[in-house]
């Protein structure tokens, strides 16, 4: 029983150290539109320059990033506390981007944009460089160069191939134990050789799956999520008037777009509701930023026009039309 217990622990330990390896990812983009080189702890990411950059399966909470930009005339940016996790170290989707100062030219700025849980399921956009930290670049695509990318079709009719293999011990104790941890069930089965009988069944199964158009395999079309929040409600009152309530207890412009930015990426608003959110900055800068962030958690982005009467300057509200038309 020493030696099942011994076991039992290797087991539970095992799991337990499975939660805690977790991974996040970092995606950091030009708001201007500049091309640049990443390189992460020594490790230059991209070969080619790139305006929107992201790197998945981080395993760290911080680290040292160097922005390089193709136009040699922008200093870069060098920072040693790149952060991946949240202040409780659990690790997350952070966005940062990079934008010009205003007061001196060449001089960049990498500031914090967003960060939220790890969607395991996370599919980036087609215009994003994505980059799995520690494995091989991607090969870079020349120009005019097409790129198909195939997906596994769901099993409908496939051929599912199930084999299983009983083997019969001469003798020992079968102890089966259910583990729950963190909501992570587990079965395990242990034979003992030390005098009773046991069996153990192994069953393994394959599934393959496709589609054939005129002899070949056809690739499967992927799905993109729509823009907005169409099937979803908004903000019930009670929970958007305590959001605004702290969205105003908030003395600078940065801690009220961070806290903005936490309240919208986990709900769905009105036209109006993100109006309102808007008019709180002082600067139309942070306006058109916030409006733009907002919009991907709009129920009604098709009034999304609405918005560009906030503004002091036109020019502010012809780059939120040409964003908003850009992401029908």
């Amino acid at each position: 029983m020493k030696k099942i217990t011994s076991v039992l622990f290797v087991l539970l330990s095992a799991v337990s150290m499975a939660q805690v390896g977790q991974i996040g990812h970092l995606t950091i983009f030009s708001e201007d539109g500049d091309k640049f080189y990443l390189i992460l702890n020594g490790e230059m990411q991209n070969d080619i320059p790139q305006t929107n950059i992201r790197v998945e399966d981080l395993n760290q909470p911080y680290y040292n990033a160097r922005i390089q930009f193709e136009d040699k005339t922008l200093m870069d940016i060098t920072t040693n506390n790149m952060m991946i996790a949240d202040p409780d170290g659990i690790m997350s989707d952070v966005t940062y981007k990079i934008r010009r100062d205003r007061n001196k030219k060449g001089k960049m700025k990498l500031n914090f944009f967003s960060a939220v849980p790890v969607q395991p399921n996370f599919v980036p956009p087609a215009n994003v460089y994505v980059m799995h930290y520690g494995q091989p670049r991607p090969r870079p695509v020349n120009p005019g160069q097409t790129v198909v990318v195939q997906q596994p079709a769901p099993v409908r009719g496939g051929t599912v191939t199930q084999t299983t293999t009983t083997t019969t011990t001469s003798g020992g104790d079968n102890i089966n134990a259910n583990i729950n941890i963190g909501g992570l069930n587990m079965g395990v089965s242990i034979n003992d050789n030390m005098g009773m009988g046991g069996t153990v069944t192994q069953t393994t199964t394959t599934t393959t799956s496709s589609s054939h158009v005129g002899g070949h395999v056809a690739p499967v079309p992927v799905e993109v999520a729509p823009v907005g929040c169409p099937s979803r409600s908004c903000m019930r009152p009670a929970d958007y008037n305590a959001a605004l309530t702290t969205l105003k207890n908030q003395a600078f412009e940065d801690s009220r777009m961070k806290t903005a930015k936490q309240i919208v990426a986990v709900n769905c608003l009105n036209v109006d509701q993100i109006m309102q959110i808007a008019n709180l900055f002082s600067f139309d800068d942070n306006k058109l930023e916030f409006a733009k962030f907002a919009y991907d958690y709009c129920i009604e982005p098709r009034n999304y026009f609405k918005l560009n009467g906030i503004f002091s300057f036109s020019s502010n509200a012809d780059e939120l039309s040409d964003y908003v038309q850009s992401r029908q």
